[in-house]
C-alpha cells in the first residue's frame, strides 16, 4: 500500500515538473504504473506463498503435538484402568474372606 501511494505522489510531482511532451509523459507514467504493480504483485505472491507455507508448518506441528497428546492420555487412561482393575481384585479377596467368616465349620452362618 505504502509502495502504491509514493508511486502515486510521485506520478503527480513527475507531471507537475515533467519536461516532457504529454504523451511522453503519460508514457513514463503507464511504464512506472506498470513496474509498481509488477512490484506490489510480486510481494504480494511471496507474502501469499509465505503464509502458505507457515500454515501448513502450523497444522503439521498441530497434529503432531495432537498425536502425542492423545497417546500420552492413552497410556494414562491404561494406567488407570490397570489400577482400577487392581483395587477391584482386592475388593473380591476381601469379600471372599468376610464371606469365608461368615460360615462356620458346621456349615450354618454366624451372625455379626
Amino acid at each position: 500500500m505504502t509502495l502504491l501511494t509514493g508511486a502515486a505522489i510521485g506520478a503527480a510531482i513527475g507531471i507537475l515538473y515533467a519536461p516532457d511532451s504529454g504523451d511522453a509523459t503519460r508514457e513514463k507514467l503507464s511504464q512506472d504504473l506498470k513496474k509498481a504493480q509488477d512490484k506490489f504483485n510480486k510481494n504480494y505472491e511471496e507474502a501469499s506463498s509465505n503464509l502458505s507455507i507457515k500454515a501448513k508448518k502450523a497444522k503439521v506441528d498441530f497434529e503432531t503435538r495432537l498425536d502425542e497428546t492423545l497417546s500420552s492420555a492413552s497410556y494414562k487412561a491404561d494406567e488407570i484402568l490397570a489400577a482400577m482393575e487392581s483395587k477391584l481384585e482386592d475388593l473380591r479377596k476381601q469379600n471372599a474372606k468376610l464371606q469365608h467368616k461368615d460360615i462356620n465349620i458346621s456349615g450354618d452362618k454366624e451372625i455379626i
